[in-house]
């Protein structure tokens, strides 16, 4: 094979690492948790989805070892053939009710369920796709899988997604699915939707998808943890929920839930779950549990993570990171913004090496350039200390760093 092919790797690697946007992997040595050892060191996790601390926690592991006892390690099988246990039953069962929906929808991951959804929820020329401009990327690579028209609105404005929507139903196209991020994952700000729900209702080839993956275990009406749909009380006018077990419920796994039909369509159209072996049954057992907990401690374990949002929040603008972007957020994630690839990773690295912080640079084109940040994410189990560990050290390199 000629070498000259794949040239390009090495040249295309010189020119990510050059830019700055190179990503590099540090290896965790240990479980996910508050503190943790990485490549040797302990330091303190600010930079990870562990919403509320429980991918480390006792009854979790308790559930997944009996799991395992009980069932073995894997299901040998896809689930439409020889996998689907019990467990994967009862954990889709736990999901809806914890979710005040009728029926759930497990996946392999959370992008498998995007990728997997949204291509047959539009397959057709005669369908329309209206998108957010910062959905995921997940959402984004669905959407090139169909052969729908597409459209996108500006971010979070309800009056651009009207106005698109009433150009594109005056084609009366076959069917519109209006999609949005229920979280947006760089930024940490919300989609409005309750607005969106208003202005999409009036339209009855109209389906709303809304990609709460970040919201899952964070927003939710008096502390409840289950998410944007809950937040604005829409359960049943919301048509499509996806969701993932890989934050705040501290497992994997990508998630669907609605109606009965919304289901049941489901199992028999999404070719990524269809061909995907099912999840091992310690992640199912860990996954229910994890539900479990969050209704037991409710509203106590999201109120804790509440209070470390906004006492690490108010602090960091305080002392100078008060970019819009940051202010705006409204959730877990909290982007402190350095405008620079270069500047974004020395500060990641003298967090690290210095002070004893993980938190890693989000860098173009992950974001737009010129907006490349610290993308901090607040964990329920982070105690005041830890956090003025982590504030004082910003402070340190904000004045170093000529931030502010």
């Amino acid at each position: 094979m000629a070498k000259e092919a794949t040239n390009f790797f090495s040249i295309e690697i010189k020119e990510i690492r050059d830019a700055g946007r190179e990503w590099v992997h540090r290896k965790l040595e240990g479980p996910s948790d508050t503190v943790c050892r990485v490549e040797g060191n302990q330091v303190i996790m600010l930079c990870s989805n562990n919403y509320l601390g429980l991918s480390n926690h006792p009854e979790m592991k308790k559930a997944a070892i009996a799991a395992i006892k009980s069932h073995g390690v894997g299901s040998g099988s896809v689930r439409a053939i020889a996998g689907n246990m019990d467990l994967h039953e009862k954990w889709e069962k736990r999901l809806a009710e914890f979710k005040e929906q009728e029926a759930g929808f497990i996946t392999s991951a959370g992008f498998a369920a995007n990728q997997g959804v949204i291509q047959q929820l539009a397959p057709s020329g005669e369908d329309v796709i209206l998108s957010d401009r910062l959905n995921h990327g997940s959402i984004i690579d669905g959407v090139r899988t169909t052969k729908a028209q597409r459209a996108v609105y500006e971010h979070c404005d309800v009056a651009s997604l009207e106005e698109e929507l009433n150009k594109l139903s005056k084609n009366d196209p076959r069917r519109i699915l209006v999609i949005t991020d229920g979280v947006f994952s760089m930024d940490g700000d919300h989609a409005p939707l309750d607005e969106i729900y208003k202005v999409v209702e009036p339209h009855s080839n109209a389906i709303i998808y809304v990609d709460d993956a970040h919201g899952d275990g964070v927003l939710g009406r008096n502390f409840s943890g289950k998410g944007l749909v809950d937040h604005y009380n829409l359960q049943g006018k919301v048509h499509i929920e996806m969701g993932t077990f890989s934050k705040a419920f501290g497992t994997m796994g990508g998630s669907i839930v609605g109606s009965k039909e919304l289901v049941t369509w489901c199992r028999n159209k999404t070719r990524s779950y269809l061909l995907s072996a099912s999840h091992p049954p310690a992640t199912a057992a860990a996954s229910i549990k994890a539900l479990d907990i969050i209704e037991r401690e409710e509203p106590d374990l999201v109120k804790r993570l509440w209070n470390n949002i906004n006492y690490f929040k108010k602090r960091i603008i305080d002392m100078g990171y008060n970019h819009e972007i940051t202010a705006a957020s409204t959730t877990a994630i909290i982007p402190i913004i350095f405008g620079d690839p270069i500047k974004a990773k020395e500060a990641s690295d003298l967090l690290y090496s210095d002070y004893g912080i993980f938190a890693l640079p989000i860098v173009f084109p992950m974001v737009p350039k010129n907006l490349d940040r610290i993308r901090v994410q607040m964990n329920a189990a982070l105690t005041t200390d830890q956090l003025d560990t982590g504030l004082r050290a910003f402070e340190e390199l904000g004045n170093k760093l000529k931030i502010f």
